[in-house]
């Protein structure tokens, strides 16, 4: 259930970065890659829909940025996207077709899939966002392990080896998190699953479920 094809559905209707997942098989993989990526995607857009603004930016002219907005390179902003008042994108990162990144949220290194919403005081670093999928205020990713060492994602009874100092969260299509939430390294969640308001979350949780606490996830259908 970890895989790019269970977690995301009709990635090429969904995500102008679409190709970049072709060659993968999880989605993580994929994270040391984005900006490379974006610098030749970039070099492609019609520039009749998108406009170059400084080193490697790229903003669709349809797409709403507040003045306050700072953005750096790698970066494309698609069209009909939101960025409002004081967000911060670092570098590396793909806002997909009517997204919208909040007051003060910080975004590095990241995929946001069309119809992402991160919208007030969000931080996601090294992590990929699926169609529709939504953070709730104050919800963040945290990137990097206490002890430095390489992430590892805890699905059942192992641990899966990333090779990767720092990736936050994969989010599949259509997930809900909650406000203050905390997705420790190596988080994945499956597909239309709802993570409580003020969780720690960690690991994999399954497609089509309620994150209540850790140790309690239940099925939807329930």
């Amino acid at each position: 259930m970890l895989t790019i094809n269970e977690l995301f559905k009709d990635i090429e209707k969904h995500t102008i970065g679409g190709t970049i997942f072709e060659a993968h098989e999880f989605p993580w993989e994929v994270l040391p890659e984005i900006g490379e990526f974006i610098k030749k995607l970039g070099e492609t857009l019609n520039p009749e829909i998108y406009e170059k603004r400084g080193e490697n930016i790229w903003v669709a002219k349809s797409a709403k940025v507040a003045l306050t907005a700072s953005i750096t390179g790698p970066a494309i902003i698609d069209e009909e996207a939101e960025v409002r008042h004081c967000a911060f994108i670092r570098g590396n990162a793909i806002v997909g077709k009517n997204a919208v990144v909040g007051n003060s949220t910080e975004l590095k290194n990241v995929i946001l899939f069309n119809n992402v919403q991160v919208p007030h005081y969000n931080y996601v670093g090294d992590s990929i966002l699926g169609f529709k999928a939504h953070m709730g205020a104050g919800s963040i990713t945290s990137n990097v392990k206490s002890d430095k060492t390489l992430v590892t994602i805890r699905h059942e009874n192992e641990k899966i080896e990333t090779g990767l100092k720092k990736m936050g969260a994969v989010l599949g299509d259509f997930v809900e998190v909650g406000c203050n939430s905390v997705l420790n390294p190596g988080t994945v969640v499956g597909r239309h699953t709802n993570i409580y308001p003020l969780s720690m979350v960690r690991g994999y949780v399954k497609e089509n479920s309620i994150y209540k606490k850790q140790g309690e996830v239940v099925d939807k259908n329930n």
